[in-house]
């Protein structure tokens, strides 16, 4: 049976001195080594790194210094984000061999406040795809039901805050990687505003939609992440300066006079009639708690995933060109040209092969005004009809993904089908906007998420909310059973 670890709790108990980081960290590393290759959540484990750094800890607790925010508190990173000197894949045979040459800043944060990085977990190759299943090294199973996946494209780090590996772990999301997986696996899972949260030391997949965030089981937890992973960073351009940086202790959860928005538009035709029912039952307690449930309507919502799927190969058929086995990936035999022929076809996957194939037809002469400039031109207009609706309401409530997870290759010949399990997640990175998944119950014993989004830059509301919701439900709290 999993266990159910929170940040909060490990944080304070080694600030308490009722346990120590080394403690925590040995535990939670013999759980990993015990547990997950049945899981599968980890392509790497830093034993060593990981007990080092606890033992710093312990250390500044002996000599009595004040510890950092997050001291002794496990936390795992996704296999996209740079740890200098150690091997970073992104799921790809193509840097199979790659050693980061410096920390992303996410990570560089984390560390200087005291978390413990535990490892780095699996993921969709090149974070394209929605099951985890295109990593070049191995299948991440759910822990609810091994016999299916647990989302993508952070399958890896979902399954490791479910499987009570670690208290919190990293995510990108491009198009829904962390909210997608959280609810297939029955936790929070958060993506803040586009440039919220540095993407300095993250391999890119698309720049104008990537952003970074926590997998948790609370949403006070999530805050405690964001609160020192965000905030502006000089290397990279687009994270922005923040005004106003919620605290978690400063969290009020309430519902008392909330307006949430519900919008026809994701309570679409073929969706699970019993996810359908669970996120209703959600409505039905922030109007018991005092939300004023607002219907609205977004017409261009249903555009954002064939919008999302003009715009991210584009810009991931360009950020991905320096992958040639010469800079970047593994040097293949043959003269320059069959080398870098060789080093590609062998070393990209079939999805990252269809998505650069379509991504640089976008581009091309005589295509990007008839595709890629008509994808930004329903970007703004999206951005404005969700402009609208802030007016009206403080956050929009809606299922997170129309279903929940499949078996394992169901739907591995079939990227469309693969495709639409992220039609509730990808308006709100074309927006640019934060969101935040959190568990709402079960459909035929899986876990169903419910996705909250606010406009950018109000993510104290949106945890509010969130939180309210949590603190009337236990849904968060149930954990698999071995």
């Amino acid at each position: 049976m999993a266990e159910l670890l929170t940040v909060k709790a490990i944080r304070d108990a080694v600030a308490a001195g009722t346990v120590t980081a080394e403690e925590v960290t040995k535990n939670c590393l013999a759980r990993i080594d015990a547990e997950d290759p049945r899981i599968g959540a980890f392509l790497e484990v830093f034993h060593t790194r990981a007990l080092e750094k606890a033992r710093d800890i312990d250390v500044m607790k002996a000599r009595g210094d004040e510890l950092p925010r997050l001291a002794g508190v496990p936390v795992a990173i996704k296999d996209n984000m740079l740890l200098a000197g150690e091997k970073v894949s992104s799921g790809s045979k193509i840097l199979q061999d790659y050693t980061s040459a410096y920390t992303a800043t996410v990570v560089a944060r984390l560390e200087a406040a005291g978390a413990i990085i535990i490892g780095r977990t699996n993921m969709d190759e090149f974070a394209m795809g929605s099951s985890s299943e295109t990593s070049a090294f191995q299948k991440t199973h759910n822990p609810w039901d091994t016999t299916r996946i647990p989302g993508g494209s952070s399958g890896g780090s979902a399954a490791a805050v479910a499987a009570g590996f670690v208290a919190a772990s990293l995510g990108s999301d491009t198009g829904g990687s962390i909210r997608q997986p959280a609810s297939m696996c029955g936790v929070v899972g958060m993506k803040p505003t586009y440039g919220r949260v540095s993407r300095y030391g993250i391999i890119a997949l698309a720049s104008s939609l990537d952003q970074v965030g926590p997998f948790t089981h609370t949403v006070q937890d999530a805050m405690l992440i964001m609160e020192i992973i965000e905030g502006r960073d000089e290397h990279d351009a687009t994270s922005v300066e923040l005004e106003d940086k919620p605290v978690a202790e400063l969290l009020e959860p309430s519902m008392q006079g909330l307006r949430v928005g519900v919008p026809k538009e994701y309570f679409i035709d073929g969706m699970d009639p019993e996810v359908r029912a669970r996120v209703l039952e959600a409505i039905e307690v922030f109007k018991q708690n005092g939300a004023k449930i607002i219907d609205i309507s977004l017409p261009l919502s249903p555009y954002a995933l064939p919008t999302y799927y003009i715009i991210q190969p584009a810009e991931a058929s360009s950020n991905l060109a320096r992958y040639d086995g010469l800079r970047y990936g593994t040097r293949a035999p043959g003269a320059l040209e069959d080398s870098y022929l060789t080093a590609r076809s062998e070393g990209f996957g079939l999805e990252v092969k269809r998505r650069i194939m379509l991504g640089a037809f976008i581009l091309s002469a005589g295509y990007y005004d008839a595709f890629y400039k008509k994808a930004v031109a329903v970007r703004n207009a999206l951005r404005k009809e969700f402009d609208e609706a802030f007016k009206q309401v403080d956050v929009i409530l809606s299922p997170t993904v129309p279903g929940t997870a499949w078996k394992l290759g169901e739907k591995f010949d079939d990227p469309i089908a693969m495709y639409l399990a992220d039609v509730f997640t990808t308006p709100a990175n074309i927006a640019g906007l934060p969101g935040i998944s959190v568990p709402c119950g079960f459909a035929n014993d899986l876990p169903v998420g419910l996705q909250l989004q606010a406009k950018p830059f109000n993510e104290m509301t949106m945890y509010t909310a969130a939180a309210a919701y949590q603190a009337v439900t236990d849904w968060h709290t149930k954990v698999p059973q071995a």
